[in-house]
């Protein structure tokens, strides 16, 4: 790579005068702009040293790559006599004078309330569909699997039991991550929610009809007549009181003796909140709550096929944006109401736009001839048939643009269908061709005619487009590798770190769960040393020491990246003992990460290990491993896909 050149299109691309500031990390190169709008993206995309980029919290981010970022932006500073910054200063440049977007705004406050409950309600729902397995009749035969064999009725009521816990007790998860989100402490939260769905008071499912029999208790509060009734199944009103509960703690902590605080704060921040939730707050939000309930399931049935294939259509321009993550609210309320709602019309649309992805990603691999473009098309086409749509639509469809669109238009199709059969999940889970599980059996048959309607379209669809208009991308020619190209050998990758194996999709951070920067694994530490993870020469120690950068002695070139977006921490709870160009040996001590002191400045510490080299080698695999020590083989590198490195000097 050549660092000026590349430095000279990326301002020839963004713009030297709409450049504002300029920051990197590891990886990427970070912007502060005037206009994104003049950023020539084409250009970009087509640029073979650029490996993406996207726009989060007002920067725009160039990826480049360990090793080369630095000195790119070393030219980019001397060529445009930027002050340099670092990205905490660039982060506060980005956003300062710039109003926020309250939509977005909201749908991430909901995003962080909602995400961290999905494993409880995936859990929850997946067992209640598995409890629908062994009752319902006609599924294996004219009786149910409990009714053919009696002996399994105890299983079924057990499973049961934990399928409706997560939805019955819903305010109380809700309280606890509402609370914490809002700046309160969560186990108050949890508190109040508890109080919420009470055995003593009258079930919130039953509510509405105890009323209307005029059955209703009453307590005597202050001469007024307050209604002793549970909350069961019910979102918007928790979110109203724990906001409100969070509130009052927080200002109860500012004004308090701190000789008093510890004990009265709590006390009166919970006793406050509960005649407030009960007296007035639950009531009225138990009506705003209902009424938007209802007004979804009238949308949905007023609109029918109609309806969904609308909606089916601009799934994936919705997810894009970001708006899809305050679905899991929606689908919340949804399925805690499934004997009045009938279960969630999202998860089955969703699974149809994703599908559709995932298929025209895949015609993308069997029309191009571009090797680097089929790796990341086969993988990230499996993964969005799988549920995953970010590498699909992010790595390959919008970059094309046609199969994109050619999936929109096949997952509305398939959404009529979804439509016209009337198909509603009990349950949320992975949104794809295995999302079936999450369904009453009576939809499967359904559900599968839908999904294979998305996945036929959105492949043939852009197949036949991509042909007939000439839109196949081919192979560049391959010029003759440098002399001292060493060519890279298969070899092992081993753990710079100890502590649980996952795959590097599943990190939070798009660029490297994405594989854009290429293959590899993470690790969720337990260790706070960090070991080379082969023999081989430090080609990336910077001086924030979050991130190390390997090139092994049989040619692999790997990144050990320290946690994410722990560039901001400016080498704050870091350590090293090496320097580039230092050579080191397997299990040799590169530095040290405080995992603890990180964590509670806000920071996730996973470590991720990216070979990127990746397109050097014809596979790049985690190996099935879950706990693993500093040391042992992680990443296995086979089947060499050309005599020379494509990727030397990346």
């Amino acid at each position: 790579m050549n660092h000026e050149q590349v430095a000279d299109r990326v301002l020839k691309y963004v713009g030297r005068d709409n450049l504002i500031a300029a920051a990197h990390c590891a990886t990427r190169l970070r912007l502060v702009v005037k206009d994104e709008k003049k950023i020539d993206q084409k250009g970009l995309d087509n640029d073979d040293d650029v490996k993406g980029t996207f726009s989060i919290n007002g920067q725009y981010q160039i990826i480049i790559g360990p090793g080369d970022v630095d000195k790119v932006y070393d030219f980019l500073i001397q060529k445009t006599g930027l002050k340099t910054v670092t990205p905490d200063d660039l982060k506060n440049l980005a956003t300062n004078g710039k109003k926020s977007n309250p939509i977005m705004a909201f749908v991430k406050l909901l995003s962080d309330i909602f995400v961290p409950l999905i494993p409880a309600l995936v859990a929850g729902g997946l067992l209640m569909a598995l409890n629908n397995v062994l009752t319902s009749p006609n599924l294996f035969g004219a009786q149910s699997v409990v009714q053919m064999y009696p002996g399994m009725k105890g299983v079924a009521e057990l499973i049961n039991l934990l399928a409706s816990a997560p939805f019955t007790f819903m305010p109380v998860l809700i309280g606890f991550s509402a609370t914490k989100r809002f700046g309160g402490n969560p186990y108050l939260g949890a508190a109040i929610g508890m109080a919420m769905v009470m055995p003593a008071l009258v079930n919130g499912y039953d509510v509405a009809n105890v009323m209307a029999a005029g059955k209703m208790t009453y307590w005597n509060v202050f001469g007024l007549k307050v209604a002793q009734a549970g909350y069961q199944g019910q979102v918007l009103p928790v979110l109203a009181v724990a906001w409100i509960l969070a509130t009052i703690e927080k200002w109860l902590h500012k004004h308090m003796p701190a000789t008093l605080d510890f004990i009265f704060t709590p006390l009166l921040a919970v006793i406050v909140t509960g005649l407030l939730t009960f007296i007035g707050v639950g009531p009225i939000m138990r009506v705003v709550s209902d009424g938007l309930t209802n007004g979804i399931v009238w949308m949905y049935n007023a609109t029918g096929f109609v309806g969904t294939a609308i909606f089916g259509t601009f799934y994936s321009p919705i997810v894009i944006t970001g708006l899809h993550q305050s679905f899991p609210a929606i689908e919340t309320q949804l399925l805690t109401n499934i004997a009045k709602t009938g279960g969630d019309f999202f998860f089955p649309i969703a699974s149809m736009a994703n599908a559709a992805q995932g298929a025209a990603c895949l015609a993308v691999f069997f029309l191009s001839k571009d090797k680097k473009q089929k790796g990341l098309a086969s993988s990230a086409g499996l993964s969005a048939l799988l549920g995953i749509t970010e590498p699909a639509i992010f790595g390959v469809n919008l970059k094309l643009r046609y199969p994109f669109i050619c999936a929109m238009v096949a997952s509305g199709i398939a959404s009529i269908f979804i439509g016209i059969f009337h198909v509603l999940s009990s349950a949320l889970g992975a949104a794809g061709i295995i999302g079936f599980i999450s369904f009453p059996p009576k939809y499967y048959l359904p559900f599968f005619i839908s999904i294979l309607i998305s996945i036929a379209l959105g492949f043939t669809l852009t197949y036949l487009y991509g042909i007939k208009f000439d839109k196949v991308t081919t192979a560049k020619p391959v010029e003759k590798a440098d002399d001292d190209t060493v060519a890279v050998a298969d070899e092992l990758i081993a753990a710079p770190v100890s502590g649980e194996l996952i795959q590097l999709k599943d990190v939070n951070d798009q660029v490297f769960s994405a594989e854009i920067m290429g293959k590899g694994a993470a690790i969720k530490p337990t260790d706070n040393n960090v070991y080379a993870v082969a023999d081989g020469t430090v080609t990336v120690a910077y001086a924030t020491k979050h991130a190390y950068g390997i090139k092994t002695n049989d040619g692999a070139e790997v990144l050990i990246h320290l946690g994410i977006d722990t560039v901001d921490l400016k080498g704050q709870y870091f350590t090293s003992n090496v320097k580039q160009g230092d050579t080191v040996k397997k299990g040799d001590l590169l530095g040290t990460f405080d995992i603890e002191k990180i964590q509670a400045a806000g920071y996730d510490p996973t470590v991720m290990i990216v070979v990127t080299n990746t397109m050097s080698y014809g596979d790049v695999d985690k190996l099935n491993k879950t706990d693993v020590k500093s040391g042992d083989d992680i990443v296995a590198l086979t089947e060499l896909a050309s005599n020379y490195s494509a990727a030397a000097n990346v």
